[in-house]
């Protein structure tokens, strides 16, 4: 019976199921792009072996896309391997005259260095630290004194003696031109970033609805006074705080008035862009110095901040105090984990300043001269910015970029300043859950439009570009972009839409069957 029953079954042609054929990677990124929402993109992929450089996967892979903060990878990597990993920045304060019985008579003068980190992100471990959504963008901001390293400077300054200043407090900010806004938050770009050159603010709600919102800002300093005419709302309101207007006073200080409401429960977080970091620092440094005693007052605002004498400058016994960054490569993980833009966007001036004495025209020279001598084809390429608000780049010169990174002398330090997939930076959120978490280091980037007519905005440039390190030990270099997706105007779209779509491609490279034959 047994026998008769595998003969029936057979002539009626019923067989085991056959096992459908493993999915490739080309079929999972391509089920990805395949989503309605994507109907009107266009998609530019490049994955490589980041040893052996062999394309293993490519989409447009030869065409010109908006990389959005990808950018930030360029800038980065170019003034790590100019300036060296090991580069510090060193934040200085000469006297102009002779200290006799505590009176300096002369002014003091800090010199802006292009420390993009005077604020308080030092920590005992020798790294900077950073959150996750940077204050730069609405996130809180770091905890501590914000004007610590100005704080220690003043502290500095009296130790040398000098108990009254008969000239005045001045930033020489001459390293390179200060007052360009960055394309991402419009803050403006100077060789002084003190604080990310902001202002935090922070709107306490009252106990009931219609009370006024409590306001205070750090650092506290009177460069800034604060009309407040911000109300308590209901609790479930969206916060709407806005500021109505923004009086220069005779002294160079700012006056803003601010307007809106604030939901009833926790504290709202904005911040103040500070027209003139310059004149920002030199009120909050004499502050500082007066808090230690010292009799001291920033330049009045018709004076001009001359800069300071190189023969000045020059005599050891003249500078009175002094700061010392981390090395640079800690830098570099603040701005590629947070997608710090100001900091990004004051490196060509930096490198044109330091190694060519010359503009930002000069620093993009020296850039370019970098790309060309590691081989790289800087015809696939145009950047106009340090942060990504002017380039464009094909995936596959961003692939073979970061895989020629990965060989340099600091790709270590240059992998370990990368947002990490679903673990922290702006990859914090993105595929918390997939087996690639933890596995994918890579530089996020976004750039949006408004799309009136529709009542939505159009992602003109999103892009995730970095590493993976395979389950199978094998290393890729990715470049994943996304351009023209239409998202809803609803908070984080973007990243859900697109964002997750990303970073959804990064993880298939992840576990994905490899091509046994490269391309």
């Amino acid at each position: 019976m047994r026998t008769l029953g595998v003969a029936v079954v057979l002539l009626l042609g019923i067989a085991a199921p056959r096992a459908e054929a493993p999915e490739t990677l080309a079929s999972r990124i391509d089920k990805i792009m395949a989503r309605p929402e994507f109907k009107h993109a266009t998609f530019g992929i490049a994955v490589l072996d980041a040893d052996s450089g062999a394309l293993l996967y490519g989409k447009n892979a030869d065409a010109l896309f908006v990389p959005g903060s990808t950018t930030k990878l360029v800038s980065v990597g170019a003034a790590i391997g100019l300036l060296g990993p090991d580069y510090r920045f060193h934040t200085r304060v000469y006297r102009t005259g002779p200290v006799v019985d505590g009176t300096l008579d002369g002014d003091l003068v800090l010199v802006a260095s292009g420390d993009p980190n005077l604020s308080n992100r030092a920590r005992p471990d020798g790294t900077y630290a950073f959150v996750d959504t940077d204050h730069s963008y609405g996130g809180a901001p770091v905890e501590g004194d914000p004007a610590a390293p100005l704080r220690d400077l003043a502290v500095q300054v009296a130790a040398r003696g000098i108990k009254r200043v008969t000239g005045r407090v001045v930033v020489d900010a001459s390293l390179f031109r200060e007052g360009d806004r960055e394309g991402g938050t419009g803050v403006a770009i100077s060789p002084i970033i003190l604080n990310d050159n902001l202002i935090d603010v922070t709107g306490t709600p009252g106990v009931s609805a219609g009370d006024p919102v409590r306001v205070t800002m750090s650092p506290l300093t009177s460069y800034l006074r604060i009309k407040s005419n911000v109300k308590t709302a209901p609790a479930g309101e969206g916060a709407q705080v806005h500021i109505t207007a923004d009086v220069e006073n005779g002294d160079g200080s700012h006056t803003i008035t601010a307007e809106g409401r604030v939901p009833l429960g926790k504290p709202v977080q904005s911040r103040y862009a500070v027209p003139r970091p310059s004149r920002f620092v030199e009120f909050v440094f004499a502050e500082l110095l007066q808090a230690q005693g010292i009799v001291a007052a920033p330049r009045v605002k018709e004076d001009r901040a001359e800069p300071l004498s190189a023969k000045v400058s020059q005599q050891p016994d003249m500078m009175v105090a002094e700061h010392v960054s981390l090395p640079f490569v800690e830098a570099a993980r603040v701005i590629l984990k947070v997608s710090q833009n100001l900091h990004a966007s004051s490196l060509p001036y930096l490198l044109g300043a330091v190694l060519k004495h010359g503009d930002l025209q000069a620093g993009f020279d020296a850039m370019k001269e970098w790309l060309t001598a590691g081989g790289l084809d800087v015809d696939a390429m145009a950047q106009s910015d340090g942060a990504g608000a002017a380039a464009l780049y094909t995936p596959l010169f961003m692939a073979r970029y970061v895989a020629w990174i990965g060989r340099q002398p600091f790709a270590a330090g240059f992998e370990r300043a990368l947002p990490i997939l679903g673990r922290d930076g702006t990859l914090a959120a993105i595929q918390p859950a997939s087996p690639a978490a933890g596995h994918v280091f890579a530089k996020t980037g976004t750039y949006t439009a408004s799309d009136l007519l529709n009542r939505r905005s159009i992602v003109t440039g999103k892009g995730l570009a970095g590493y993976t390190r395979r389950a199978d030990g094998r290393r890729l270099a990715i470049a994943i972009y996304v351009n023209q997706v239409a998202v809803p105007n609803e908070p984080d779209a973007t990243n859900r839409i697109a964002g997750q779509a990303l970073g959804e491609i990064a993880a298939v490279t992840y576990d994905a069957p490899l091509p046994r034959t490269l391309k």
